[in-house]
């Protein structure tokens, strides 16, 4: 079945949507928690159905950017709103607006305290996030990265734990850095092509700058300020370390939406306008970025290995996942056209990045249902919780298994198909990759049995009757993320063949890259 969608706006309905939400909501009274906390999730869910109403409409046969929309915004700059989708926006965009409205839904026991500004600060940041995957004009792309940093600063600085200020004056500045790198880079960019075509016209638009192509220099500059905003964001090593603080400090629906979603920007960054843009730079720069990603998924796995705090140890789980998704980007990025596994590693780091928004923001969300009943995160207090909680023990199980990368899951698909493309590069460079997973299943299954296993300890003893079991609230947040990852890892073609199209215009772009000097 085709939806028809000629002449609907419907990618302004999806972004906007939120917003004009958060604007309904600043007129209910205060008072209104409960009329405030149902609007904020019925704006949500109107969202992901206009997401999953785009997922049905877009045809992956035809390809390329569908449902476009574009009006001149700043005429004397070329500056327009232009946006539109292809398969990998399209996935990005309804796993956005699926983590949002499961977000909203979690939040409505823990957030107790100016609920109304959590509400509009949770739909403007997914105003932001959702503008960034379908941005195609430059300058519109950074000011929708920029808003999401806004909401997100409030949503840890005023809900987060103790030490929130700290970490999210971290998170801030770390991000910042990156952005305005980014943004002079994209005036670079502009001004360069201006030059060469006497016209500011197209001067921010991602179609006409990829076609014109610049120089080395610029190229140079250019990339290496893309990276450094994408990095900082993904977060590879060695720019991660505002991350686990981050975490920590956030309340739970943030932490679900930074890990599920907020990462990804970084990696989609990469593929949609890094990569394509400064082809030459991306070539050159790749095996930098690949023993990067090889540090930071050993560095990630062993850090987590030795932490004490729940949270913490997820945290730094991230940073080990998300090296795969760089790996598996610049890998395909140096294979040559023609030999197998070219298009496997980036598809491998796409799965990679929805699953990941799955499985860790599930896992995010179970940290945060045992704190809500302990008002503690300490492994060691936890020893046992299989007994007096088994249905909530049961389903952290399955959350590690697929985070562990168990066949038949989702998580298994997406690492084996960068290890795929890793391979067709250089297989030392697979091999190492292989050696790190070891670690993620020793501080997963540890922590598993830590926590699940074993007699139950005194301290959940003195908790008595407050240590229920999972709701069925906590269940309807959870049951979705885990249906998709036994979907997706049964069923894995209906992401991949959603993104293949977006996967060889990408590595299109960089056939005929500057190869020399590459080691291989």
């Amino acid at each position: 079945m085709h939806i028809d969608l000629a002449g609907i706006p419907i990618i302004s309905i999806v972004v906007f949507l939120p917003l004009a939400g958060a604007l309904l909501i600043a007129f209910v009274p205060r008072r209104f928690e409960r009329a405030v906390k149902a609007l904020a999730l019925l704006t949500a869910l109107a969202a992901w159905v206009v997401s999953l109403v785009i997922l049905v409409a877009y045809l992956p046969s035809i390809g390329g950017f569908q449902f476009g929309e574009t009006a001149d915004w700043i005429p004397a700059f070329g500056i327009q709103y232009k946006v539109g989708v292809d398969g990998l926006s399209v996935a990005l965009v309804v796993l956005t607006t699926t983590l949002t409205w499961i977000s909203i839904l979690a939040s409505f026991g823990p957030i107790k305290e100016r609920v109304k500004e959590f509400m509009i600060s949770f739909l403007i940041l997914e105003v932001g996030m959702l503008g960034v995957f379908v941005a195609l004009d430059l300058f519109l792309f950074y000011i929708f990265w920029e808003v999401v940093l806004v909401p997100m600063y409030l949503i840890i600085g005023i809900w987060g734990g103790a030490n929130r200020i700290y970490a999210t004056m971290k998170f801030v500045l770390y991000t910042l850095v990156g952005s305005l790198l980014m943004l002079l880079a994209i005036l670079a960019t502009a001004y360069t092509y201006q030059l060469a075509t006497g016209s500011w016209t197209g001067a921010f638009d991602f179609f006409a700058l990829k076609a014109h192509g610049f120089d080395a220099t610029l190229q140079g500059f250019a990339f290496f300020a893309f990276f450094l905003a994408f990095a900082i964001k993904v977060p590879m090593f060695p720019f991660h370390t505002w991350l686990p603080d981050a975490h920590v400090q956030a309340p739970t629906a943030g932490s679900v939406i930074l890990a599920g979603v907020l990462l990804k920007l970084g990696g989609y960054g990469f593929i949609r306008f890094a990569i394509p843009l400064y082809p030459d730079a991306a070539v050159s720069f790749a095996p930098l970025i690949i023993v990067l990603s090889i540090i930071a998924i050993l560095y990630g796995a062993i850090v987590a290995l030795r932490q004490p705090d729940l949270k913490k140890l997820v945290a730094y789980s991230s940073v080990s996942h998300m090296g795969f998704v760089t790996l598996g980007i610049f890998a395909s990025v140096l294979i040559p056209v023609g030999v197998a596994g070219r298009e496997q590693g980036m598809q491998g780091a796409i799965l990679q990045m929805i699953s990941h928004g799955l499985i860790t923001g599930a896992l995010f969300l179970l940290v945060g249902v045992i704190y809500e009943r302990t008002h503690d995160r300490a492994i060691a207090k936890m020893g046992g919780l299989g007994a007096p909680v088994p249905v909530y023990a049961a389903i952290l199980g399955f959350f590690v298994f697929a985070s562990v990368g168990l066949p038949g899951l989702s998580g298994f698909v997406g690492e084996f198909l960068v290890l795929v493309g890793s391979w067709a590069y250089n297989p030392w460079v697979a091999v190492a990759s292989t050696f790190c997973m070891i670690f993620a299943a020793a501080y997963l299954l540890w922590m598993l049995q830590r926590v699940a296993f074993g007699p139950v300890s005194e301290f959940l003893k003195g908790l008595g009757h407050h240590l229920t079991d999972i709701t069925p609230v906590e269940i309807l947040t959870l049951a979705p993320l885990g249906a998709l990852v036994v979907v997706l890892g049964l069923f894995p073609g209906l992401i991949l063949g959603l993104v293949d199209g977006s996967v060889r215009d990408v590595l299109a772009a960089v056939h005929g890259a500057t190869t020399a000097g590459i080691l291989r």
